[in-house]
């Protein structure tokens, strides 16, 4: 099949762009609103966007509490949402009203960051404190629409890893077991069997490209 994504004519029972660009990262993403109480919500449409500075960046459709909140405060934390939380992330994005603690309503302890003032996720394995660089508003297919989306992009200032996973000087991703957004109501979880190794090629001196075995990383980053 082959369909115009603008007219979103597709003919199947749901949208299917979410189910193609999958597994997506979850930012699961932490704020305070104006009377201290802690503001926490899954934000499927996130990713890295840059590593010298560190950046991150989320998706809101719509003007959502944790837009108003790091709009205000200029500060939010990202934690990794993983198979072991994947029941208080799901909680966690349930439509409550404006001021609802969600980190109380999934029985979630929260911790202390060390560089800004929203808190982490207490039983994730790692987090990111990041402030606000810049909110851009994405134009929508209806320009009169009322709900927009906007991208928050975000410094990372400061980074939480439970050394549990460090092993050898590096972070064991796998052993973390983060989980990815697909379509539909699916998810997706790398585990240490999922995750593989694939050395970056290697150009030679006569123009010809060599492919380093991949059985083990090499040691060298590419």
């Amino acid at each position: 099949m082959h369909y115009d994504s603008v007219k979103n004519e597709h003919g199947l029972k749901h949208d299917p762009f979410k189910a193609i660009v999958a597994p997506r990262p979850i930012g699961w993403v932490s704020t305070v609103d104006e009377n201290g109480v802690p503001n926490l919500a899954p934000y499927s449409f996130f990713n890295a966007v840059s590593d010298r500075p560190h950046y991150v960046m989320f998706v809101s459709s719509s003007r959502k509490d944790s837009l108003r909140n790091i709009e205000k405060n200029g500060e939010f934390t990202c934690s990794l949402s993983t198979w072991d939380t994947r029941e208080g992330m799901n909680i966690s994005s349930a439509p409550v009203p404006p001021g609802a603690d969600e980190f109380s309503l999934a029985h979630l302890e929260t911790a202390p960051s060390k560089f800004v003032t929203p808190p982490r996720v207490k039983l994730s394995p790692a987090a990111m404190e990041c402030r606000h660089w810049k909110t851009v508003e994405l134009p929508d297919v209806q320009p009169d629409s009322d709900s927009g989306h906007f991208m928050v992009i975000g410094q990372v200032v400061g980074i939480y890893i439970d050394e549990a996973f460090i092993k050898d000087g590096m972070v064991d991703t796998g052993a973390m077991r983060p989980l990815g957004r697909m379509g539909y109501m699916d998810y997706a979880v790398v585990t240490p069997e999922t995750a593989f190794t694939l050395n970056r090629p290697v150009v030679d001196s006569d123009g010809s490209v060599s492919n380093p075995s991949a059985t083990e990383w090499d040691g060298t980053y590419r």
